[in-house]
This record gives structure tokens, C-alpha cells and sequence, in this order.
């Protein structure tokens, strides 16, 4: 079954210093960076998914700016490897990701990235729904507190959260335990 890997929304403002910063990205991303290199040894296609906003009042991911840039750690991009634009949660949605992975034969989808709760969990779930049978990596995701009716939801919860309901949409592992297994 041929695999491909989907990172995410590894850009610059979701680190220390951005203009979003979350908790464990600095985690997550040495994680990404392990599955990276372990697609990059079995010559896989990776795909960097890139949330832009075209607002320039938006709050972060701005067109243009350096923090809507992909982590500069997971540079540069090989050949196999596809930067996809994307301006919604969902990485399918009015993107070229699902044409990329139909040229590439694309069967199993990987994936990690940032945020758990928004854009990891909508792509996750549609992965699933197309039939691309996902793994999630779950310790090369990252998210942020959350609030509701004035409760702050830490970001651990929140990643738990999510990670334990996408259960039903894919298979949950480790990155050790995918590059190991």
C-alpha cells in the first residue's frame, strides 16, 4: 500500500516568537522532522500543507508575511515533496491535494501537523472519508488552549481530546512506532 505524508501547517507563526504560538510545536515538529526523514530514506511523496490568509488584517498565516512560511527545519522541499496552499481547516478542501495523490497512486495517508483540534482534525476526517485509510502521529501535533463559557481548556485536554475522537477516522500512533514498526 503506498503511503504519502501530509505535514500540516508546520509554519513559522505557530512557534515561540510567532504571531499563534502553540503548545509542544517545538515537540511536535522534531517529531515531523523524524517522519520526514523516514519517508525522504523510503523515497515517499510528501505533501507541506500551507494555510494562507489573504485577509492582511488576519490575526496570523498573513500572505507574504514570514510567519505564514513552512518551518524553515523542515527545508528544502525534494523532488516528491509538494507545497499545497490551502485557505480553509480542511487540507482537501479547494486544494490540488486530492489530484496530487490520485497521480501518485496514493493508498495510506500520514499524517501530523498543527492544530490538533482545527486543521489535523478536519483533514484527518476526510482522509477517512475518501478512503485513504490515515494514520495520525499523534505526538507530531500541537494545539493551544482553548476556552468555553469561560472555562480555559488546557492544551493538553484539547489535543487528548481530539486525538481520542479521531480514534473512529484513523489509526493513533506514535512516530516511534510508525518509523520502528
Amino acid at each position: 500500500m503506498k503511503q504519502a505524508l501530509i505535514i500540516i501547517d508546520v509554519q513559522n507563526d505557530y512557534f515561540p516568537n510567532g504571531k499563534y504560538s502553540l503548545i509542544n510545536s517545538e515537540v511536535a515538529l522534531q517529531n515531523t522532522l523524524k517522519l520526514q526523514q523516514y519517508f525522504r530514506v523510503k523515497r515517499l511523496p510528501i505533501y507541506y500543507i500551507q494555510h494562507i490568509k489573504s485577509d492582511p488584517n488576519a490575526n496570523f498565516f498573513v500572505k507574504g508575511s514570514h510567519g505564514a512560511k513552512i518551518h524553515r527545519s523542515l527545508l528544502p522541499i525534494y523532488p516528491h515533496e509538494y507545497i499545497i496552499p490551502k485557505a480553509f481547516p480542511n487540507s482537501f478542501y479547494q486544494t490540488e491535494l486530492q489530484p496530487k495523490l490520485q497521480q501518485e497512486n496514493i493508498e495510506q495517508l500520514v499524517i501530523c501537523g498543527m492544530m490538533s483540534h482545527m486543521c489535523v482534525d478536519s483533514t484527518t476526517r476526510m482522509a477517512c472519508e475518501l478512503n485513504y485509510q490515515p494514520i495520525l502521529i499523534h505526538d507530531a501535533c500541537a494545539t493551544c488552549d482553548l476556552q468555553f463559557d469561560d472555562i480555559i481548556i488546557p492544551a493538553q485536554t484539547v489535543h487528548n481530546s481530539f486525538m481520542s475522537a479521531l480514534m473512529n477516522f484513523a489509526k493513533i500512533v506514535s512516530c516511534q512506532a510508525l518509523i520502528t514498526n
